[in-house]
């Protein structure tokens, strides 16, 4: 009989107890106890099960559960004696930053700090003991939300000394999602003064800390060394690209399939496969997202069950206001195609701006990417930057950003909507006058900030490339910044059934008022440049006719567009 399949359960305790459908992760806890290191560091996309694991490692050592032995009866932690004695014998402090996303570095820092007066009530059995001194419970006492920065780096670092005196053993420390109000800072634009308190607060609590006995950190992405962990050399990183732990977060396809056939979906293997296959963790492929999978032996039907779980923001912006060449290869990545990049899994936010290096690491580590292949450690001997193949993790990533780039064009929906339709009808006129109001609308969001709208119009009209590689690919194949001729064309739409839709050619110029009076003259510049350059003549190899070929030429001057084409005059 199917156990039941219960959504966004992360007490390891509950789902056990309520025998709710679990795949067993309990191999983690023998491999990283195993393992000997001191302080891992694991970075696993949003909803990879590292809460739940997370719960799972607490309630396995902690002495609050020292009688709970029964939660692992029958998982693979106890079919080893071992491991069974060492169960519920350890002080365990577990804390998650998940949910601190608030807008400025007090109410972070107030946050962080509410949860560690927290940790202390839960604690509050030690202020009996006859092991803490006057002082100590003076300082426990001084543990509250608006305590000061120094106060509260140290706030950890002090509960393990009292657990540790308390119960005559060192303490295992937990902390989930370290990185959450990290990335908010960037967002919000205190990402310095966070920096600096939680850099304090790692090193008393995982490097300076006597207490301790081993330390797990869990989240999204490796923060640059430089920036919070610098003073901690005992710390052992597991990366997306890493061997370690690579089964231990996320289902293998061995264990989705074994899951439809519980619950009757045996049928569905090879479309789940194409949707929600495709995590790769080190030398470890068919990795598949436990959401995505949870939510469709729940429900029985697909969709972007993971991409939509959160607002994306922070990716979307940077690929939106990315430069050229960022826009370029994700116009790659929606056409189905393989990106070639360096990337640094170590990410360094104040570089997010304006590193494509930066970006396609933090997409990686988020779980949109998937790395292919890579050049050997021969290139790095060489002082030569190692290479990776990237593309879209599945297709439900896939899904999700053709989503992202539709919302980019929101404002002007319906204006936008009807250029496509104009320019597929060939209506000259219709084609401006929607074109306009589209620059109108949407020119300042692809904005980076760095200059005025209006004057860097290559970032809007990437961006509206984008737009039409989402809505037309289906009837067209899409190619922009290609080879044809004797030189370069901006966009070009080869109809899949050449019958029923012509081939088209887009040109985009900036208005120089140097070279050009009037924004017709720019036009006529690149109706010029398409004939010369003979961009069809990759078309008419391709068996297309001449007359089954458009071309437009895109003038751009600020936020006002004017598009003349071919075989017309030029329209106001």
């Amino acid at each position: 009989m199917a156990r039941n399949v219960a959504i966004g359960i992360q007490s390891f305790e509950k789902i056990i107890d309520g025998n709710y459908f679990y795949v067993d992760k309990t191999p983690f806890i023998k491999e990283w106890w195993e393992s000997g290191d001191d302080v891992t560091l694991i970075n696993r996309p949003r909803r990879f099960g590292k809460t739940l694991n997370m719960s799972m490692v607490e309630q396995f050592f902690s002495v609050n559960y020292k009688n709970r032995g029964d939660l692992f009866e029958g998982l693979s932690i106890w079919q080893d004696e071992k491991y069974r004695k060492l169960q519920g014998t350890y002080p365990v402090i577990s804390l998650s930053f998940a949910n601190v996303k608030e807008r400025d570095y007090e109410s972070t820092k107030y946050r962080i700090c509410q949860l560690m007066e927290d940790l202390y009530n839960q604690n509050i059995f030690l202020l009996d003991s006859d092991r803490m001194t006057d002082a100590d419970r003076a300082y426990f006492q001084s543990v509250r939300a608006n305590m000061s920065e120094v106060v509260a780096s140290s706030a950890i670092h002090k509960l393990c000394d009292y657990l540790y005196r308390y119960y005559g053993k060192k303490v295992i420390v937990l902390l989930d999602e370290y990185d959450t109000p990290m990335q908010e800072a960037y967002v919000e634009g205190f990402w310095d003064d966070l920096v600096a308190f939680t850099r304090s607060l790692f090193n008393s609590t995982f490097k300076t800390n006597p207490w301790l006995e081993r330390g797990i950190m869990t989240g999204i992405t490796r923060v640059s060394k430089e920036s919070i962990f610098s003073d901690l050399n005992n710390l052992e990183v597991v990366t997306t690209t890493s061997d370690k732990y690579a089964t231990s977060f996320g289902f293998t396809e061995e264990e989705v399939f074994a899951a439809l056939d519980e619950c009757g979906l045996s049928e569905e293997k090879g479309e789940v496969k194409r949707w929600y296959d495709g995590f790769i963790f080190g030398k470890h492929k068919d990795i598949y997202n436990p959401w995505s999978i949870l939510n469709f032996l729940d429900k029985g039907y697909f969709t972007t069950y993971w991409a939509n779980t959160s607002a994306n923001s922070l990716v979307g912006k940077l690929i939106r206001e990315g430069n050229r060449g960022i826009k370029e290869k994700f116009e790659n990545l929606l056409l189905g195609e393989v990106i070639r990049t360096a990337i640094d899994e170590q990410i360094v936010y104040n570089q997010l701006n304006g590193s494509e290096k930066a970006i396609w690491s933090l997409l990686l580590a988020s779980g949109y990417l998937k790395v292919l292949s890579y050049d050997s450690l021969e290139r790095l001997r060489k002082g030569q930057k190692q290479m990776y193949e990237l593309a879209l993790t599945n297709y439900e990533v896939e899904c999700m950003f053709e989503g992202m780039v539709h919302d980019w064009f929101m404002e002007a929906e319906e204006d936008y909507n009807d250029f496509i339709k104009a320019m597929l009808q060939n209506d000259m006129k219709a084609m401006n006058a929607y074109m306009n109001r589209v620059s109108l609308s949407t020119f300042s969001y692809f904005d980076t900030g760095k200059r005025p709208s209006g004057e860097e119009p290559e970032r809007f009209y990437h961006g509206f490339v984008l737009g039409l590689i989402v809505d037309l690919q289906d009837r067209y194949l899409i190619t922009s910044n290609r080879e044809s001729g004797f030189g370069r064309y901006d966009v070009m739409l080869e109809p899949k059934n050449p019958r029923e839709d012509d081939a088209i050619i887009l040109e985009f110029k900036v208005h120089d008022p140097e070279d050009e009076e009037t924004l017709k003259d720019t036009v006529q510049a690149a109706l010029t440049q398409i004939q010369e350059k003979q961009y069809a003549a990759q078309l008419i190899g391709r068996g297309i006719p001449k007359d089954h070929i458009r071309s437009y030429g895109f003038a751009f001057q600020g936020k006002k567009v004017l598009i003349g084409d071919s075989t017309s005059v030029v329209l106001e």
